[in-house]
């Protein structure tokens, strides 16, 4: 076998479309282009700011616009409430490394915030990154203790 016995692959390779060749080509005249409008005509074919008398597409939307920024060192927690927590059994610790085992984090990279939503039965050792007052008071009043961890 040599250099100029090499083929492509039957199929592979397909013409490309010579376009505005006359009629009998099959492309000819308009070239596919259809008739009038911008999208007949070459250069642009219209942009974000020419919407054909229509209103903007950047005006439709002030209030997106006009909201300010999204801060940049803002903190998203994972959320636990006390009701998801009667999974766990009486005197257990529950930390962020025992709820990722239990895949009750959203993502296991971000602080852990303790909420007071259902009532808790047991009593838990609770290691989280921030409790609210609610979640706090009904755990401490089921026999358990809260431990806050340092950012």
């Amino acid at each position: 076998m040599k250099l100029h016995d090499l083929t492509p692959n039957p199929g592979s390779k397909k013409n490309r479309k010579r376009v505005g060749r006359g009629i009998s080509a099959g492309q000819g005249k308009t070239a596919g282009r259809g008739t009038k409008g911008a999208g007949a005509r070459s250069g642009e074919e219209g942009n974000l700011y020419r919407q054909g008398g229509n209103l903007p597409f950047f005006r439709r939307l002030p209030f997106i616009r006009g909201e300010g920024f999204t801060p940049p060192f803002q903190v998203t927690f994972n959320e636990v409430n006390l009701d998801q927590l009667s999974e766990f059994a009486a005197g257990a610790l529950v930390s962020p490394e025992s709820l990722t085992g239990m895949r009750m984090l959203r993502d296991p990279r971000n602080p852990v915030v303790i909420l007071g939503r259902g009532e808790l039965t047991v009593a838990l050792n609770v290691r989280a990154h921030r409790v609210s007052a609610g979640a706090k008071s009904k755990i401490e009043a089921a026999g358990g203790s809260v431990e806050l961890i340092e950012n």
